[in-house]
Parts: structure tokens; C-alpha cells; sequence
């Protein structure tokens, strides 16, 4: 099971709280009914790491090429796949921040949930050709 703490022993011990979060392990403290996971952004990106984008890629017949993200609803095309991808990339960064600014209203739509990961992943890396390059592609057809 895990150690939960109490918001008043946290909120007292403030400094040592964080100071056991980053040297030690994530925390968790209970305010009323909130439940409130604490940690640092190096432990945040290790359990994200599991998360990868991957994307259909399909070869239009005017010789561009369209990537449709499998994770989140985003497609891009352009002349070639390294075009795509930065499209693709640049969209997924957009959304991310969208997502991330209304988080309140995106991460309470039931079709959404699914997302949070990959909108954190996006937010994280923070660099269009860095996503764009670990966007895994496979043939496919829509």
C-alpha cells in the first residue's frame, strides 16, 4: 500500500517534502478527498518512456505523402515523409499546448483521457524534430 500524508504535515514540512521527492521517491498526501501525486520532471519522463507516437503512412497519388497519428485524431500531409513528420510533429506540439492550457475541459472529455500521456510526452521533449523524429511509420491505409 501506498504512504499517503496528510496536507498539513506536507504543508508543514514543506522543504523536506520536496527535498524526499527528489532525492528519494514521488510522494502522495491527501487533501480532504484530493489525492495529490507529487515528483520531479527526471522521474515524470522515465514513466513516459513507454509512450511512443506511431503514425500510418500513406502514399497519395500526386506523390506526397500523409501521416495519420494512431495515438491522437491529427493527420498531415506534405511532399515527402520528412515533411509530413515535421507537419505532424509541429501539430502534435500544437495540440499538446491546447490540451495543456484547457486542461480542465480536455482531460474531462471521455475521448481524451487516452491523450494525457502523450500530450505530457509532447510538452517534455518540446521540440518539433525531436517528435518528429520518434514518430515510429507504417504502411498503411485509412
Amino acid at each position: 500500500m501506498i504512504e499517503v500524508m496528510n496536507a498539513t504535515d506536507v504543508r508543514r514540512d514543506w522543504s523536506a517534502v520536496v527535498d524526499n521527492t527528489v532525492r528519494t521517491k514521488p510522494q502522495f498526501f491527501k487533501r480532504t478527498r484530493d489525492y495529490i501525486f507529487l515528483s520531479d520532471l527526471r522521474f515524470m519522463e522515465e514513466l513516459l518512456k513507454g509512450y511512443s507516437y506511431s503514425a500510418l503512412r500513406m502514399d497519395e497519388e500526386d506523390g506526397s505523402v500523409t501521416l495519420a497519428l494512431n495515438e491522437i485524431d491529427l493527420v498531415e500531409n506534405g511532399r515527402d515523409e520528412a515533411e509530413a513528420r515535421e507537419k505532424l510533429a509541429k501539430a502534435i506540439l500544437e495540440y499538446a499546448e491546447d490540451y495543456y492550457n484547457d486542461f480542465s475541459y480536455w482531460s474531462s472529455a471521455p475521448n481524451r483521457r487516452a491523450h494525457i500521456p502523450y500530450v505530457f510526452k509532447a510538452l517534455f521533449i518540446g521540440d518539433i524534430h525531436k517528435i518528429g523524429d520518434s514518430i515510429q511509420c507504417q504502411a498503411g491505409k485509412i
